[in-house]
This record gives structure tokens, C-alpha cells and sequence, in this order.
């Protein structure tokens, strides 16, 4: 196959470290570990689909395997690089786990790994979505994995690296690869445009940009497909785009949101209608809408730039305009009723006559005010929400605030009034809250899996890792409502937030025990007992993190 007729991925597919795009820290690792000779006995690269996982992974095999060696360019001169390139080398075998799973074909590696390269330094196994192995495939895989020949290296490679049994994983030296970035993978794409000297514009690329979502092939992909759809006299702009790829205006979203809160009931269907004669899917209408929610909601806090292209110069600024007249407050309603609108549409059988209703019943919901006209202070804030959505619920009583239980019972409204309400006003307060309600599990999550981005009156912005609960959310707003008789909202941002309350610790203590060795006390004791080691210091009341 010549170069020419080669789909975009596969021409312009990095064939050395130098050609990488977004990886630089692990090339660099890499290009380090081998220079220094301190090659380990098997790579593990994960992240998300098209970032370079198997291709770094033939890099890897062409720098371990080049006659050249690393310290020079070789740039695919020498027999060892082009044959790994062309997947013919007799030494670089290539297995996909995702079509040979089993411990047969694992054996049968094992027992070809018993003889030494042929025409190179090493052998090398690179084994593709190795998260697919069966458990009696990696069993057999572990002994050989832990304690290979000097020749031979595995290479893996995986989306899913849940999926893999912590002992391979300890074995390896695992790299994490991240999605790349949309300003580089904006410049790389239009670069390759120019050298195909393709007619697409800024905007049109920009939308790939954010469809491929950081993965380089996707975006390649995508690329190929909008430089084959027009022909060479036609510059491919962004309404083009949109229509090829299965997108919307951003502007029309914005224009329905601005109608919605002007209660135009005949704009609003229309303007949707027409979004939906796009051939969008409802789903995908939800999460847009959704990241619009965002956006109106933080808006003040936002680059043009940090909304990976999702705008433009023009939306950014309409949405900024917009917000100046929103309440809060609106947001966060009409965040709840979106993502209950999700669990809605699993259940019916026309979509699209459930997303009419949906837009509805936002645009009707009394408690849609601009600031200009209603001041809804603080106090009376959380009443006037519960009223409005009281009102709402005969009609359609699937509608629910998801911070409240299903189906509201009286017992429990009486119980809540008799009791003493608690004020909670910090991260600290809510953790020793959770202590004197015996609440373990949400005590342990808010100190050890969250990062708390903001904390103000019914709000809670956090970030999380991947260990955090997926019930925490609706746990703990469950037991705020019970205590506090208020709503909150609870939100997860992008920001990265403050470290954790168990991170915290660690730090205070790690300073009280560098402190100490400074102290008079623990020189003396080490004088006396010089094989002494200080292992722990007591936190007092004191010295626990605090605001």
C-alpha cells in the first residue's frame, strides 16, 4: 500500500519518541531507563482509546532493537526499525488479547520465549488490550513475567486497567498516558490539514477537536472523513461540520436556554425541533444541555480557553451577558431536573415527545426568576424551591428534587421540625457531624476520596478520585436534608480542588515529626539510644486541619 492511499491514522502514525504529541514525560522516561541501560522487564501503558498506547509500545520494541541504539537518529533506516514497522520482524511478535484470551495461547508465548532473538538484542512480546486475558492466562503469565530471560521484554497495553490482576501490575512499570491536550491536538491536526491541503476551517477543526476528546486517532479519524466529504473547490466551515459529525449549533442551545427563561413556549419547541431534525439523539441533547448548565453556572471562573472549544468568541460572550441576570438558584434546579430527565428517558418509548415535556416543565417551573425582577434572599430561598416544586408534582410527580426521597412521608417532615437543626458551614463541621451521627462510610469518604473545590451555604463543589462511592452523592445529601431540613447541592468540578482531609493530616503530622527532631528532648534520647527511631507523633485538638 503506497503512503498516499494510507487513511490519515496510519500516514502520520509517530515513528519515534520525536513524533509523539502529549506524551513528552513518559518518551523522556523511556529514552532515560534505556540510555542508562535499566530496562525493565515489562512496559504497561494505559489510557483512554487513540493516545498512543501501542504505538509508543513499537517505539519502545524499535529503540530496544536498534542497530543504531538510542543515542543516535535513526530515523527507520536500519533493517531492525522498518521491519518492526511493517509488523514483520521475527522477533517482535504482536498478539492481540482480545482475540487470544486463553491460557492455551499463553503457554504457546511462554514455550516461544525459551528460545533467544533471532536477529536482535531482545525479543519482545507486545500484547495488545492485555486486560482481556483470562484469569488462568495471566496465572500463567506471572512466573515468566516476574522473572524473564535477560533477552526477553512484554509490552502491554490496555483501556482497562481496573481489569488487570494487581500482581501483573506489580511487576511492570506501569505509564499512564493522559489525553492530549485540545491546543496541541488542534495544532497537529491542522498542520496534517495543510500538508493534505485540505480546505476546512479553524471552527470546523476546532469541532473535531472536541468530538475526539483527546484521543489523536479519533481526531485523525474524523479528520479523514471531512477532507474525503467536500470536494477540492470547497472550504468545509463549521455548520458543514456540524452536519457530518452529528452536532448542533452550540448558539441554538444557548438561544432555546435564553427562551426557556423568558417562558417562549412556541420558540422553545421550535428552536428544538430543529435540533432534533439534526438527527440528534436526546441523550446527547441532555449533555449538552448539561454542559451548558455548567458553563452558566461558572462562568466567571472560565477562559474561552477552558471550555476545550465548546465555544466560541461569540457564545462565551452570550452566556456571560445571560448569567448576569440569573439566579443560582435556577441552575441548580434545572441541574436536577436535567439529570432526572435521564432516568426518564431509559423508561419511555418516544424520546422525543419526553424531551417536548421536559422543556416544558423548565420553562414553566415558577421558581425561574432573573434577578432583575425577584430577590430571593437566602433565608427564604430553599422554602420558596420546595413550594414551587410541592405545586409542580401532581401533575407530573415524576419530577423529584434527587436530594429528596421518592416518596415524601409526613412522619418524616414532623420528625425533622420536633428535631434541633445543625448548622453546617465547613468540610470540618460536616466530617464531625458525620462522627456524632456514627455516619462511618460518609466520614471516610469526605476525609480520604474527596477534594473540596468550594463550600458555601447549601452548596458543595468537590472533586473526586476513583475510589470515591458512586452512592456518596445521594447518601450525603440524604442525611444534609435530615440534618440541616435544607436542600443542598452537591457538584463535582474540574478544578482539582484542596487536598484531602487524610492528605492533610499527613502533612501536619510529617511536620510535627520533623519538628520534634529538632527538639532537645529527642536528641537526648538519641544520644542515649542512638539505634532509636521517632515512628509517630499524637495529633492534639490543636493541631488537627482546620480553616
Amino acid at each position: 500500500m503506497s503512503n498516499n492511499s494510507k487513511v490519515l491514522a496510519l500516514k502520520y502514525r509517530p515513528q519515534n519518541f520525536d513524533d509523539l504529541i502529549g506524551q513528552n514525560l513518559v518518551a523522556e522516561t523511556i529514552t532515560n531507563s534505556i540510555k542508562a541501560n535499566k530496562v525493565p522487564n515489562a512496559y504497561l501503558f494505559t489510557g483512554i482509546r487513540g493516545v498512543g498506547k501501542t504505538t509508543i509500545a513499537r517505539i519502545v520494541a524499535k529503540a530496544l532493537n536498534c542497530t543504531n541504539e538510542i543515542q543516535k537518529k535513526c530515523e527507520n533506516k536500519c533493517d531492525n526499525c522498518q521491519a518492526i514497522t511493517n509488523s514483520s520482524h521475527i522477533d517482535v511478535l504482536e498478539m492481540d488479547a482480545a482475540s487470544k484470551t486463553g491460557v492455551d495461547d499463553v503457554r504457546e508465548l511462554i514455550e516461544f520465549s525459551r528460545y533467544g532473538p533471532t536477529s536482535s538484542k531482545y525479543k519482545i512480546f507486545i500484547i495488545d488490550e492485555v486486560h482481556m486475558l483470562s484469569k488462568q492466562a495471566f496465572n500463567a503469565l506471572l512466573k515468566t513475567l516476574e522473572e524473564p530471560p535477560e533477552y526477553l521484554k512484554f509490552i502491554f497495553a490496555t483501556t482497562e486497567i481496573k481489569k488487570i490482576p494487581v500482581t501483573v501490575i506489580s511487576r511492570c512499570q506501569r505509564f499512564d498516558l493522559s489525553r492530549i491536550k485540545s491546543s496541541e491536538l488542534f495544532n497537529y491536526i491542522k498542520n496534517i490539514k495543510d500538508k493534505e491541503e485540505g480546505k476546512i476551517t479553524d471552527d470546523a477543526l476546532k469541532l473535531i477537536v472536541k468530538i475526539s476528546e483527546g484521543s489523536v486517532r479519533d481526531a485523525l479519524s474524523l479528520l479523514d472523513r471531512a477532507l474525503l466529504t467536500l470536494d477540492t473547490k470547497t472550504e468545509l466551515d463549521l455548520k458543514s461540520a456540524q452536519k457530518i459529525f452529528g452536532f448542533f449549533d452550540k448558539s441554538q442551545l444557548i438561544d432555546l436556554f435564553e427562551f426557556i427563561l423568558k417562558g417562549d413556549e412556541i420558540k422553545v419547541i421550535e428552536i428544538y425541533r430543529k435540533i432534533y431534525d439534526q438527527g440528534i439523539e436526546p441523550k446527547i441533547f441532555i449533555n449538552d444541555f448539561l454542559e451548558l448548565l455548567y458553563y452558566f453556572k461558572n462562568i466567571e471562573s472560565l477562559t474561552l480557553e477552558s471550555t476545550n472549544f465548546s465555544l466560541n468568541d461569540q457564545e462565551f460572550q452570550k452566556i456571560k451577558d445571560l448569567s448576569k441576570n440569573l439566579d443560582s438558584s435556577v441552575l441548580i434546579l434545572f441541574w436536577q431536573f436535567t439529570i432526572s430527565t435521564l432516568d426518564e428517558l431509559a423508561i419511555v418509548s418516544n424520546q422525543h415527545l419526553s424531551m417536548e415535556m421536559f422543556l416544558l416543565r423548565l420553562m414553566h417551573l415558577s421558581s425561574i426568576k432573573l434577578k432583575k425582577n425577584v430577590d430571593i434572599n437566602s433565608e427564604n430561598e430553599n422554602q420558596v424551591i420546595s413550594e414551587k416544586i410541592n405545586e409542580q408534582s401532581k401533575p407530573i410527580n415524576q419530577i423529584k428534587n434527587i436530594y429528596q426521597e421518592e416518596k415524601s412521608k409526613p412522619e418524616i417532615h414532623k420528625e425533622i421540625k420536633s428535631e434541633k437543626k445543625i448548622f453546617i458551614n465547613s468540610l470540618e463541621k460536616l466530617i464531625q457531624t458525620c462522627i456524632d451521627k456514627k455516619e462511618i462510610k460518609l466520614k471516610y469518604e469526605l476525609e480520604k476520596n474527596i477534594n473540596l473545590v468550594k463550600f458555601e451555604k447549601n452548596i458543595i463543589e468537590i472533586s473526586f478520585n476513583e475510589n470515591l462511592d458512586k452512592n456518596f452523592v445521594k447518601e450525603l445529601s440524604s442525611k444534609l436534608f435530615e440534618w440541616t431540613g435544607e436542600r443542598w447541592m452537591i457538584s463535582f468540578s474540574q478544578l482539582k480542588g484542596e487536598v484531602s482531609m487524610k492528605e492533610k493530616r499527613q502533612e501536619i503530622k510529617k511536620s510535627l515529626i520533623e519538628e520534634t527532631k529538632s527538639s532537645k528532648i529527642y536528641k537526648d534520647v538519641i544520644k542515649n539510644f542512638p539505634d532509636a527511631e521517632l515512628i509517630d507523633v499524637n495529633l492534639n485538638k490543636e493541631d488537627e486541619p482546620h480553616d
